[in-house]
């Protein structure tokens, strides 16, 4: 199963992390020296991902900007003889066409988002990637999700998995846990925040998707569920009638940069692995801590 394409859903307004994206996109917001959508698009990269969609909404031009040359600055960094700049920017910049942008017009959720994508798609497998959500580990999850695809039947899917706290699980989408083969599952049914007490396992679905072309045409009809958004997990536990659902529990540490708790310690594990901050990095964070 091969599969090409990744779509990125970037609408969302970031209400989590304001007043910081008021005005600026929360999938620029940076960690160390780099935006989420930055870290997610390499691990994507990483994974063989060649076209990468962007379901985009009101205030995401800066994203397109992004992902597009600068000749200003380029010509800029050249006249100074900054070479080590311009590779940076050079690793950074995705091939002609590998990069499509469409609109989601209404905050409608994340199956909504991922069903604008639909034309841009086509009938492929492909991935789905939430920017707000990181994973720290070499390989990434993705490319660890798509090696263990190479193994299933044609029409599989499969979903990024983490164990979270009992008491908690009524806050997320969790999965039930069928035949295992390793760190890879059978999915024995989903809910989506299940009521206290009720969950089929403490394991919850993650940012990171493999999906068969099929949830278009249930995300067509899908009637708005929890939060009155159309829900990725309700289309999902639709497709699970007729296709298989896999589970995988990734190698990797994930951040929720989603809220300010997660986007701050992302910063602090981001800087910890880069050898050039790690050393100044923690001798401020001692100073704090009175060490």
């Amino acid at each position: 199963m091969k599969i090409r394409k990744a779509v990125f859903p970037v609408a969302g307004l970031g209400t989590r992390v304001l007043p910081a994206t008021k005005a600026m996109p929360k999938e620029m917001l940076t960690i160390v020296d780099k935006p989420l959508i930055q870290y997610v698009y390499d691990e994507a990269r990483e994974a063989g991902i060649e076209h990468f969609v962007f379901v985009t909404g009101r205030n995401k031009n800066v994203i397109e900007d992004h992902f597009d040359r600068m000749f200003e600055l380029d010509a800029t960094l050249a006249a100074r003889g900054k070479k080590a700049e311009q590779d940076i920017l050079a690793q950074n910049q995705p091939e002609a066409g590998a990069v499509s942008f469409t609109r989601q017009q209404a905050p409608l959720g994340l199956g909504h988002a991922v069903w604008c994508a639909r034309d841009i798609v086509g009938n492929e497998p492909f991935a789905v990637v939430l920017p707000d959500e990181l994973v720290l580990n070499t390989p990434g999850c993705l490319k660890q999700m798509i090696e263990m695809a190479s193994s299933l039947g044609e029409k599989s899917n499969l979903i990024a998995v983490e164990a979270v706290p009992d008491h908690l699980t009524h806050q997320y989408g969790i999965c039930g846990v069928g035949k295992r083969s390793g760190k890879m599952f059978e999915v024995d049914g989903m809910v989506e925040k299940p009521a206290k007490g009720t969950a089929p396992s403490n394991l919850s679905i993650t940012g990171r998707y493999i999906l068969q072309p099929e949830i278009f045409k249930i995300l067509e009809t899908q009637e708005r569920g929890a939060g009155g958004e159309i829900q990725l997990t309700d289309a999902m536990i639709g497709l699970s009638k007729s296709q298989k659902f896999y589970g995988v529990e990734f190698e990797g540490e994930r951040h929720d940069c989603g809220s300010k708790p997660g986007f701050l310690r992302a910063n602090i594990a981001y800087g910890l692995k880069r050898p050039e901050l790690r050393d100044g990095l923690i001798a401020e964070m001692k100073k704090y801590l009175g060490h």
